[in-house]
């Protein structure tokens, strides 16, 4: 290189006669530099107008003639936005921003959640407006956002190029239309989100009733608060390891020569000569196994996910059904450090029936999500239904296999809870806690939903604040020049969303599980003695009493 630069970057004069010749037709080893370029993700897109000056040199020098219309700029282009190399570029942008992930995904959920639950135990009453408002703020924030990187405010859009280069230099990638689709979903979502916050304003008196007995268990056994910190070590340790593993599979394949369509030649530095037999470069090709093992990867992702937030959901029920079995006080029939214990009871007791739960929760949404990619290549292709009866049975599987989910979920996390009051198997808790919930519909109902809205409003709250924090992060120059730039915001700002609220679950479940367990075992109280409740604790009684009269007067009809 120094000796590059100390001939004022010029080899020609030292090229032999047939060198130069060659050169001359376009076949090196030297070229010359006609058309204007741009660093494009790393590799050198040329524009497809000429230098004035440059092609007038050329000319001069003897050169062949230059076509305008040059085939390496459409290829370049066609070869950057191809689908495995947008792939490629969102995979390394994971890699290069590993910091972001680690406070915007790790770091800072797990403050916010800490300081959630700490808020609940004081404010309860103010917290369901506080979590209402702060959600409205912080999804406005993040479309927004969007709206910014996809140039469609301001004049931030995300670009190809690489360092400076010219203001009217325009060069199309992929990434900035799929930051659009998101902005435009995104719009869609904070309107349906607005709506739903105004039509939720006249329940949330209801959610404080209930959110008063969960504060009431949290202040009691206090080791909850900091026991999801457990859970988030393992599994911060075990994303680690996945992620490092997810990108060397992505890295992985077999190298496979391009076959060349056209001819070409190119100037093979270790031969010394202009070699036409290898000019069209190498591609990576994924096999078969590798893609096995990805997609195994991935579920192996959601399962383990899955199976440690359910551990973390039957251990705090466990806790809070001592509690409840203890009429509500800090008596000795608590044993000291109940959370303890109760991990102890689901380790030797209960960790086959959480991970058949699990498993059956990873199965039944890996099988959505085969269908809607057959779904998605059916519609690109010709076999899509053009009827409208092909279109409504689509549309209804669709309904169907979401319904299901949703029931799954709903009738496992009832079961968990049961698993850590009776210590049965995960079929049998199953069938307990189907019957209660059937028994007491109105009761659990009405105490369960408008709780549960407000608790997955906080997550979502959790976890807009990393995705709004990562975009912040994102857009300082660390990430925005020379080989730090990440192609898009897009993946690392959903990473950190999804690790968000997967901490947010792991804490959140302490007031959820709260609220669940106690409203099953006051069921199942209810029905061991005959309508009344014996252990429930007085501030419960209190809560339900109100809800209990108005069970009655719905299923006895007016007198």
């Amino acid at each position: 290189m120094k000796d590059w630069i100390n001939r004022n970057y010029d080899y020609f004069e030292f090229l032999t006669p047939e060198m130069r010749n060659s050169s001359l037709q376009l076949q090196g080893p030297c070229y010359p530099v006609i058309f204007p370029s741009v660093n494009v993700y790393w590799s050198c897109q040329f524009i497809a107008r000429p230098s004035n000056t440059s092609l007038k040199h050329w000319q001069q020098m003897g050169g062949v003639s230059i076509n305008e219309d040059i085939v390496i700029d459409k290829s370049i282009h066609k070869s950057i936005n191809s689908r495995s190399a947008v792939l490629k570029r969102y995979m390394a942008d994971i890699g290069k921003a590993w910091s972001v992930l680690i406070v915007c995904g790790g770091i800072l959920p797990l403050f916010l959640s800490v300081i959630w639950l700490m808020l609940i135990r004081h404010f309860v009453a103010a917290m369901p407006w506080i979590t209402v408002a702060l959600f409205n703020i912080l999804i406005i924030s993040v479309t927004m956002f969007y709206y910014l990187k996809a140039g469609w405010i301001g004049n931030d859009a995300i670009s190809p190029i690489i360092g400076e280069h010219d203001a009217y230099t325009n060069v199309y990638g992929r990434e900035l239309t799929h930051l659009r689709a998101i902005a435009i979903l995104m719009t869609f979502i904070m309107a349906v989100a607005i709506l739903t916050s105004i039509a939720i304003v006249r329940r949330i008196l209801m959610a404080t009733s209930v959110l008063k007995v969960a504060a009431k268990v949290v202040r009691e056994v206090q080791a909850l608060i900091i026991f999801p910190i457990i859970p988030y070590a393992i599994l911060a340790v075990f994303y680690m390891f996945w992620i490092s593993a997810a990108l060397h599979l992505f890295s992985s394949g077999r190298i496979v020569q391009n076959n060349c369509s056209s001819n070409c030649c190119t100037y093979d530095l270790v031969a010394k000569r202009v070699n036409c037999d290898r000019c069209c470069g190498y591609s990576i090709h994924y096999t078969p196994h590798i893609g096995v093992a990805i997609l195994f990867h991935l579920f192996g992702c959601y399962w383990v996910t899955q199976f440690f937030i359910a551990c973390s959901s039957t251990v705090i029920a466990g806790s809070i059904a001592s509690y409840y079995w203890a009429r509500g006080e800090t008596s000795q029939e608590i044993p000291f450090l109940t959370v303890f214990s109760s991990m102890k009871r689901l380790m030797r007791y209960s960790l086959g029936s959480v991970a058949l739960g699990s498993l059956i929760v990873s199965f039944v949404e890996s099988i959505r999500f085969l269908l809607e990619s057959i779904r998605r290549k059916i519609k690109f292709s010709d076999h899509w239904p053009e009827n409208w009866i092909g279109k409504a049975a689509y549309q209804s599987s669709q309904c169907f296999l979401k319904c299901i989910e949703w029931t799954i979920k709903s009738v496992n996390r009832n079961a968990y809870i049961m698993i850590a009051i009776t210590g049965k198997s995960f079929f049998s808790a199953s069938s307990i806690a189907t019957e209660l919930i059937m028994n007491n519909i109105l009761k659990i109902g009405r105490l369960n939903v408008i709780g549960d809205v407000i608790l997955f409003l906080g997550k979502l709250c959790v976890s807009l604040s990393s995705a709004l924090f990562a975009f912040l992060m994102l857009d300082t120059h660390k990430y925005r020049s020379a080989h730090n730039k990440i192609s898009s915001p897009l993946l690392p700002v959903v990473v950190c969303w999804a690790l968000g609220y997967i901490v947010a679950t792991l804490f959140f479940a302490v007031v959820e599980m709260s609220i669940e367990t106690i409203v099953l075992s006051f069921c199942q109280d209810s029905e061991e003695h005959q309508g009344l409740a014996q252990y429930a604790p007085p501030l419960l009684i209190e809560t339900l009493g109100d809800d209990q009269n108005e069970v009655q007067r719905l299923t006895q009809g007016p007198q």
